[in-house]
């Protein structure tokens, strides 16, 4: 199901950016980490799925994997870095074209959004396939999500150009998480630690729901005044509490799969 990004006829360049700069190489550590901690969580789906990050000091180029990696491939180094227009300014490959045509979009139409993870996830996916709001207000895990989902009700098949990229973008709004029906789910975050941890505990949230439903009784959904307090009170310190969960996945890993920082 995946395309190679056809290259454009252009050649690309590097237009004095500053690309080995130390926020650079961590970002590239931070979302390497990422795709590793989502390949060993079940979270990818093949070679279809991606996740990208604006790179520091610039506004106009973004990391995101290369096409034909899989998830727990993906290494620091092995990460590219595009620009708006489909150049490979860094790194061996291309992205999948569906990649390129979704997050370049998305971050050029929503600037707040610099982090974009997109994911075929299995229990949230689930939620995208059925008819009616995907995420109910029933659990602790979800209420974490409460006011900032959007659904994006219109698939219009693979998105294999800029229209559909900006179709795609548009739909965000001030969301910050994306059910994409008969999709999958999109998540923007300000940094790759905020994406990752919305992604990690979207998932989870969605399989509690699962979980719950396949026992036959209904949901005890939270009401809206005590959904929004607790929604309230998650935030307060929940940047600080996703930088720390990408620091352990980033110990985890370099005991067990240290060439992810390479």
């Amino acid at each position: 199901m995946a395309h190679a990004l056809n290259e454009p006829a252009t050649p690309a360049l590097l237009r004095n950016s500053a690309l080995d700069a130390e926020a650079v190489r961590q970002a590239r550590v931070d979302l390497a980490a990422c795709f590793r901690m989502a390949a060993r969580l079940g979270l990818h789906e093949g070679i279809c799925n991606h996740f990208s990050l604006v790179v520091p000091g610039r506004d106009d180029l973004f990391l995101v994997n290369p096409y034909g990696w899989a998830f727990s491939e993906v290494t620091a180094s092995r990460l590219l870095v595009c620009d708006f227009e489909g150049n490979v300014i860094a790194g061996d490959g291309v992205p999948e074209a569906t990649a390129f045509f979704i997050h370049a979009r998305v971050h050029r139409n929503v600037p707040r959004a610099r982090a974009c993870f997109h994911t075929h996830m299995p229990n949230a996916t689930a939620l995208a396939m059925l008819e009616g709001p995907p995420l109910l207000w029933a659990g602790q895990s979800a209420l974490k999500f409460y006011g900032r989902t959007v659904v994006d009700e219109d698939y219009n098949g693979l998105a294999l150009d800029t229209a559909e990229g900006d179709r795609i973008a548009a739909s965000i709004g001030n969301a910050d998480i994306v059910f994409m029906k008969n999709h999958g789910v999109m998540v923007c975050g300000a940094n790759a630690a905020e994406a990752w941890d919305d992604l990690y505990y979207l998932e989870r949230a969605a399989e509690a729901q699962r979980l719950a439903l396949s026992m036959g009784r209904p949901l005890k959904v939270v009401p809206p005044e005590i959904a929004a307090r607790t929604y309230a009170q998650m935030r307060v310190g929940d940047r600080e509490s996703a930088k720390l969960f990408l620091e352990s996945a980033k110990r985890i890993l370099a005991k067990e799969e240290p060439d992810f920082a390479d």
